[in-house]
């Protein structure tokens, strides 16, 4: 049900639209004002869907309502009621936020159209709104699901780093062993960025076939090679305005390599089987658990490309050298785990947290991560020493 007020001081008026909307749709609900200062008491009680407004009234007119309606509901589309002599006058209040006007005497079909889009477009607001609502929600799970967890000196020095770069357009090359969080530095410098309302595009360079990465990164043209049945856009155009995060680079082809560093000197891309250039404005962020150098001296990795990426190196520690956080990371792991998966908050014991201390963690804290959820999965509330020893991997 639909409300619609109607503030006009003559009630001819106020019984013709009346009649006119009720005839029409039965689920409409109008309430009427004589004058301005009604009328706004009745939006100030809330529940207005749209108002008709009459432009020419004693005391408060019309002008004075829109612009005072505006301050309790900016939302509130107004359609005012006009004579032909006052035009102007309407003009006017479309300037102030008015959604429409209508001129008297009053053409049915118009009414009906005006107030029935006035009505479509309050609904799309609030739906838009709520939706931006939920965006933001669902950013601060994401930003939470991406924090880098910890205290220790190392790790606040990463941190700082990214606060410091996050905001400018520079090249970061993340380097570290597999499972120390590479991919959450590259989402944390991403969340912080001005690019955060544009996308993040991964790619992981080490599990793409050598034959068809060029593909994956620039795109390709329709029969350019006998399975490209249709035109397709790389990842480099799809993160066109945001960041592209070149995931395990030191696994890349040395022609593919080539043409990213023709990418990031030009600014533009080639699709594969064409000819014609595109502009991408992208940042690049890349990680690597390689040693860069020791792979250029190799031949197997371009010196200028590493030079163009590594305008900032962040190097994540492993977490055995960063142990005192291993704390920290397990109680946010448990929250992650409530709070994603739906599972039972548990509490680990000191001295449980004591013996995952001494764990050697190979696989960093990805493997922290993992064990954690199976000791929340299959251990009792709160975990213990023994639950470790029967379900943790031996140190």
């Amino acid at each position: 049900m639909y409300k619609i007020l109607i503030i006009d001081d003559l009630a001819a008026n106020r019984r013709t639209l009346s009649k006119i909307l009720k005839d029409w749709d039965k689920s409409y609900h109008v309430s009427m004002a004589i004058n301005g200062k009604q009328g706004l008491e009745l939006i100030k009680a809330g529940s207005i869907d749209v108002v008709l407004c009459d432009i020419k009234m004693p005391g408060m007119d019309g002008i004075e309502v829109l612009e005072r309606a505006g301050k309790i509901n900016p939302d509130l589309p107004f359609v005012m009621l006009t004579a032909h002599g006052d035009i102007d006058t309407a003009v006017e209040c479309m300037k102030l936020g008015a959604y429409d006007f209508l001129s008297k005497p009053f053409d049915l079909n118009r009414i009906l159209a005006t107030i029935k889009n006035a009505l479509e477009n309050k609904d799309l607001t609030t739906e838009n709104k709520i939706l931006k609502d939920k965006v933001k929600e669902l950013t601060g799970i994401v930003s939470k699901k991406y924090n880098i967890v910890g205290e220790s000196e190392l790790i606040k020095r990463v941190k700082d780093i990214i606060n410091r770069v996050a905001s400018t357009t520079a090249r970061v090359l993340i380097t570290g062993g597999n499972g120390v969080g590479k991919e959450l530095v590259a989402r944390q410098i991403y969340l912080k960025s001005k690019r955060k309302s544009a996308p993040f595009i991964e790619v992981n360079c080490a599990a793409i076939p050598a034959e068809l990465i060029e593909s994956e990164l620039f795109g390709h043209v329709k029969g350019s090679f006998t399975s490209s049945v249709k035109d397709r856009v790389g990842k480099f155009e799809q993160a066109h305005s945001g960041t592209l995060f070149l995931d395990e680079i030191g696994d890349m082809s040395p022609a593919t390599q080539s043409k990213v560093l023709r990418a990031l000197e030009e600014k533009k891309i080639v699709k594969v089987g064409s000819q014609k250039e595109i502009v991408v404005d992208v940042r690049v962020i890349a990680a690597t658990n390689k040693d860069l150098k020791k792979e250029i001296t190799l031949g197997k990795f371009r010196e200028d490309l590493y030079h163009r990426l590594a305008v900032i190196l962040i190097h994540v520690p492993s977490l055995k050298e960063r142990r005192d956080d291993i704390g920290y990371l397990i109680d946010h792991f448990v929250s992650l785990l409530q709070r994603e998966d739906g599972l039972e908050r548990k509490e680990f014991t000191d001295q449980a947290k004591s013996v995952l201390k001494e764990y050697p963690w190979t696989g960093n804290v990805r493997e922290l991560k993992n064990v954690v959820e199976r000791l929340v999965i299959l251990g009792g509330n709160p975990i213990t020493e023994e639950d470790i020893a029967l379900l943790a991997p031996k140190s």
